[in-house]
Protein backbone atom coordinates (compact mmCIF):
# COMPACT_ATOMS: atom_id res chain seq x y z
CA UNK A 1 0.00 0.00 0.00
CA UNK A 2 3.04 2.52 0.69
CA UNK A 3 4.15 2.44 -2.50
CA UNK A 4 0.60 2.16 -4.62
CA UNK A 5 -1.00 4.95 -2.82
CA UNK A 6 1.46 6.28 0.16
CA UNK A 7 -0.20 9.45 0.35
CA UNK A 8 -3.82 8.19 0.39
CA UNK A 9 -6.23 8.41 3.34
CA UNK A 10 -9.15 6.81 4.27
CA UNK A 11 -11.84 9.40 3.53
CA UNK A 12 -10.06 9.28 0.22
CA UNK A 13 -11.21 6.13 -0.86
CA UNK A 14 -14.67 5.68 -2.64
CA UNK A 15 -15.42 2.98 -5.46
CA UNK A 16 -13.04 5.12 -7.65
CA UNK A 17 -9.98 5.56 -5.97
CA UNK A 18 -10.13 1.89 -5.14
CA UNK A 19 -10.70 0.57 -8.62
CA UNK A 20 -7.40 2.54 -9.64
CA UNK A 21 -5.45 0.91 -6.39
CA UNK A 22 -6.70 -2.29 -7.85
CA UNK A 23 -5.95 -1.47 -11.44
CA UNK A 24 -2.20 -0.56 -10.24
CA UNK A 25 -1.66 -3.48 -8.78
CA UNK A 26 -3.45 -6.06 -11.27
CA UNK A 27 -0.62 -4.60 -13.65
CA UNK A 28 1.95 -6.19 -12.07
CA UNK A 29 0.60 -9.43 -11.02
CA UNK A 30 -1.76 -12.05 -11.70
CA UNK A 31 -5.45 -12.13 -11.31
CA UNK A 32 -5.86 -14.59 -8.65
CA UNK A 33 -2.98 -12.71 -6.65
CA UNK A 34 -4.46 -9.36 -7.25
CA UNK A 35 -8.23 -10.95 -6.27
CA UNK A 36 -6.13 -12.20 -2.62
CA UNK A 37 -5.31 -8.85 -2.61
CA UNK A 38 -8.31 -7.25 -2.94
CA UNK A 39 -10.10 -9.52 -0.35
CA UNK A 40 -7.01 -8.48 2.57
CA UNK A 41 -7.93 -4.81 1.74
CA UNK A 42 -11.61 -5.45 2.09
CA UNK A 43 -11.56 -6.52 5.21
CA UNK A 44 -9.50 -3.64 6.82
CA UNK A 45 -12.19 -1.87 4.81
CA UNK A 46 -15.07 -2.77 6.28
CA UNK A 47 -14.51 -2.51 9.16
CA UNK A 48 -13.45 1.09 8.24
CA UNK A 49 -17.11 1.13 7.48
CA UNK A 50 -18.32 -0.34 10.65
CA UNK A 51 -16.25 1.99 12.83
CA UNK A 52 -18.15 5.06 10.89
CA UNK A 53 -14.77 6.21 9.02
CA UNK A 54 -16.49 5.54 5.66
CA UNK A 55 -20.30 6.11 4.64
CA UNK A 56 -20.06 3.04 2.23
CA UNK A 57 -18.13 0.26 0.75
CA UNK A 58 -16.04 1.48 -1.87
CA UNK A 59 -15.12 -2.33 -2.85
CA UNK A 60 -18.31 -3.05 -4.54
CA UNK A 61 -18.66 -4.30 -7.85
CA UNK A 62 -14.74 -3.98 -8.40
CA UNK A 63 -13.09 -5.72 -11.21
CA UNK A 64 -10.10 -7.32 -10.87
CA UNK A 65 -7.83 -7.80 -13.84
CA UNK A 66 -4.00 -9.27 -13.69
CA UNK A 67 -1.36 -11.03 -15.86
CA UNK A 68 -2.02 -13.82 -17.22
CA UNK A 69 -0.53 -16.70 -15.12
CA UNK A 70 2.57 -17.74 -16.26
CA UNK A 71 2.62 -21.54 -17.60
CA UNK A 72 3.07 -24.28 -14.67
CA UNK A 73 5.98 -26.54 -14.61
CA UNK A 74 5.88 -30.09 -14.30
CA UNK A 75 6.56 -31.05 -10.84
CA UNK A 76 6.18 -34.96 -11.75
CA UNK A 77 5.87 -37.47 -14.06
CA UNK A 78 2.70 -40.19 -14.83
CA UNK A 79 3.44 -43.32 -14.58
CA UNK A 80 4.22 -44.25 -18.43
CA UNK A 81 6.12 -40.71 -18.37
CA UNK A 82 8.34 -42.61 -15.62
CA UNK A 83 8.68 -46.29 -16.96
CA UNK A 84 10.47 -43.97 -19.92
CA UNK A 85 12.80 -42.36 -17.94
CA UNK A 86 14.06 -45.51 -16.07
CA UNK A 87 14.69 -47.35 -19.20
CA UNK A 88 16.76 -44.32 -21.16
CA UNK A 89 19.06 -44.45 -17.87
CA UNK A 90 22.21 -45.94 -18.93
CA UNK A 91 23.33 -48.29 -15.72
CA UNK A 92 26.55 -49.20 -16.12
CA UNK A 93 28.36 -52.08 -13.44
CA UNK A 94 29.77 -49.07 -11.17
CA UNK A 95 27.37 -46.67 -9.51
CA UNK A 96 26.76 -43.45 -11.14
CA UNK A 97 23.78 -40.75 -10.68
CA UNK A 98 21.96 -42.78 -13.43
CA UNK A 99 21.61 -45.15 -10.57
CA UNK A 100 21.00 -42.74 -7.74
CA UNK A 101 18.20 -41.51 -10.02
CA UNK A 102 16.63 -45.00 -10.05
CA UNK A 103 16.79 -45.36 -6.59
CA UNK A 104 15.29 -42.08 -5.75
CA UNK A 105 12.29 -42.84 -8.40
CA UNK A 106 11.71 -46.20 -6.38
CA UNK A 107 12.03 -45.62 -3.43
CA UNK A 108 10.54 -41.47 -3.06
CA UNK A 109 13.41 -40.87 -1.03
CA UNK A 110 14.99 -37.45 -0.34
CA UNK A 111 18.07 -36.24 -1.91
CA UNK A 112 19.99 -36.35 1.38
CA UNK A 113 18.53 -39.09 2.97
CA UNK A 114 19.36 -41.22 -0.49
CA UNK A 115 23.39 -39.66 -0.40
CA UNK A 116 23.24 -40.81 3.34
CA UNK A 117 23.14 -44.58 1.99
CA UNK A 118 26.10 -47.09 2.68
CA UNK A 119 25.57 -50.99 1.42
CA UNK A 120 24.64 -52.09 5.19
CA UNK A 121 21.31 -49.98 5.14
CA UNK A 122 20.41 -52.52 2.46
CA UNK A 123 18.85 -56.17 3.43
CA UNK A 124 18.52 -58.00 0.61
CA UNK A 125 17.53 -60.85 2.02
CA UNK A 126 14.30 -59.25 2.83
CA UNK A 127 14.32 -56.67 -0.14
CA UNK A 128 14.32 -53.41 2.18
CA UNK A 129 16.28 -50.02 2.51
CA UNK A 130 16.81 -48.67 5.43
CA UNK A 131 16.48 -44.62 5.97
CA UNK A 132 18.31 -43.54 9.11
CA UNK A 133 20.43 -40.71 8.22
CA UNK A 134 20.46 -38.03 6.18
CA UNK A 135 23.95 -36.80 4.14
CA UNK A 136 24.97 -33.08 4.86
CA UNK A 137 25.39 -31.75 1.50
CA UNK A 138 24.98 -28.06 2.23
CA UNK A 139 27.75 -28.03 4.87
CA UNK A 140 31.06 -29.73 5.38
CA UNK A 141 29.26 -33.41 4.64
CA UNK A 142 29.17 -36.37 6.98
CA UNK A 143 26.38 -37.70 8.56
CA UNK A 144 22.84 -36.09 10.02
CA UNK A 145 19.63 -37.34 11.50
CA UNK A 146 16.92 -37.22 9.97
CA UNK A 147 14.33 -34.39 9.56
CA UNK A 148 12.13 -36.29 11.81
CA UNK A 149 11.48 -39.29 14.25
CA UNK A 150 8.90 -40.64 11.62
CA UNK A 151 11.42 -40.10 8.59
CA UNK A 152 13.30 -43.39 9.66
CA UNK A 153 11.68 -46.14 8.14
CA UNK A 154 12.54 -49.59 6.01
CA UNK A 155 11.67 -49.20 2.34
CA UNK A 156 10.66 -51.57 -0.12
CA UNK A 157 12.76 -52.71 -2.76
CA UNK A 158 11.31 -54.59 -5.55
CA UNK A 159 13.28 -57.90 -6.79
CA UNK A 160 14.93 -56.20 -9.94
CA UNK A 161 16.50 -53.36 -8.14
CA UNK A 162 17.36 -55.71 -5.23
CA UNK A 163 19.69 -57.88 -7.29
CA UNK A 164 21.15 -55.05 -8.57
CA UNK A 165 22.16 -53.21 -5.50
CA UNK A 166 23.34 -56.45 -4.54
CA UNK A 167 26.13 -56.67 -7.14
CA UNK A 168 26.72 -52.98 -7.26
CA UNK A 169 27.46 -52.75 -3.77
CA UNK A 170 29.41 -55.75 -2.85
CA UNK A 171 32.60 -54.74 -2.85
CA UNK A 172 32.20 -51.70 -1.47
CA UNK A 173 32.96 -50.39 2.27
CA UNK A 174 30.16 -51.34 4.24
CA UNK A 175 29.75 -47.54 6.32
CA UNK A 176 30.25 -45.42 3.88
CA UNK A 177 28.19 -43.54 1.79
CA UNK A 178 27.80 -45.00 -1.74
CA UNK A 179 27.01 -41.78 -3.73
CA UNK A 180 29.57 -39.23 -2.20
CA UNK A 181 32.93 -39.14 -3.30
CA UNK A 182 33.55 -35.41 -3.11
CA UNK A 183 31.53 -32.60 -2.61
CA UNK A 184 28.04 -33.10 -4.03
CA UNK A 185 25.63 -30.20 -5.52
CA UNK A 186 22.04 -30.73 -5.70
CA UNK A 187 22.37 -29.13 -9.44
CA UNK A 188 24.76 -31.47 -10.52
CA UNK A 189 22.05 -34.28 -9.92
CA UNK A 190 19.41 -32.23 -11.81
CA UNK A 191 21.37 -31.48 -14.58
CA UNK A 192 21.45 -35.31 -15.30
CA UNK A 193 17.95 -35.81 -14.83
CA UNK A 194 17.32 -32.98 -16.59
CA UNK A 195 19.27 -34.05 -19.41
CA UNK A 196 17.52 -37.92 -19.55
CA UNK A 197 14.22 -35.79 -19.51
CA UNK A 198 15.03 -33.70 -22.43
CA UNK A 199 16.33 -36.52 -24.65
CA UNK A 200 13.18 -38.70 -23.76
CA UNK A 201 11.23 -35.90 -24.48
CA UNK A 202 9.57 -35.93 -20.67
CA UNK A 203 8.72 -32.62 -18.45
CA UNK A 204 11.97 -31.79 -17.30
CA UNK A 205 11.67 -32.48 -13.30
CA UNK A 206 13.94 -32.35 -10.19
CA UNK A 207 15.44 -35.00 -7.98
CA UNK A 208 12.78 -33.54 -5.73
CA UNK A 209 9.84 -34.13 -8.52
CA UNK A 210 10.83 -37.91 -8.64
CA UNK A 211 10.00 -37.76 -4.86
CA UNK A 212 6.37 -36.29 -6.21
CA UNK A 213 6.40 -38.92 -8.71
CA UNK A 214 6.83 -41.72 -6.77
CA UNK A 215 3.73 -40.67 -3.86
CA UNK A 216 1.22 -39.98 -6.84
CA UNK A 217 1.91 -43.66 -8.13
CA UNK A 218 1.30 -44.80 -4.61
CA UNK A 219 -1.71 -42.79 -4.52
CA UNK A 220 -3.11 -44.43 -8.04
CA UNK A 221 -2.34 -47.82 -6.65
CA UNK A 222 -4.61 -47.33 -3.59
CA UNK A 223 -2.32 -46.36 -0.94
CA UNK A 224 -4.01 -43.97 1.70
CA UNK A 225 -2.90 -40.70 2.27
CA UNK A 226 -2.58 -41.28 5.80
CA UNK A 227 -0.62 -44.19 4.56
CA UNK A 228 2.37 -42.15 3.72
CA UNK A 229 5.51 -41.06 5.15
CA UNK A 230 5.78 -37.58 7.04
CA UNK A 231 6.19 -34.86 4.99
CA UNK A 232 6.14 -36.72 1.90
CA UNK A 233 4.88 -34.50 -1.17
CA UNK A 234 1.64 -35.36 -2.43
CA UNK A 235 0.99 -33.37 -6.31
CA UNK A 236 -1.99 -31.26 -6.22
Amino acid sequence: MDRLAPDMKICDLNRLTYQRLINAYAELHERQTTMDFHHQLKGAILDAVDEGYLDKDPTRKVIIKGRQPRPKKEKYLNQFQLQTLITSLKLESEISWEWFILLVAKTGMRFSEALALTPQDFDFRKQTVSVSKTWDYKGKGGFLPTKNKSSVRKIPLDWQVSIQFAQLLKDLPSDQPIFVRKKVYNSTVNHVLGRYCRRSQLPVITIHGLRHTHASLLLFAGVSIAALPDGWAIPA
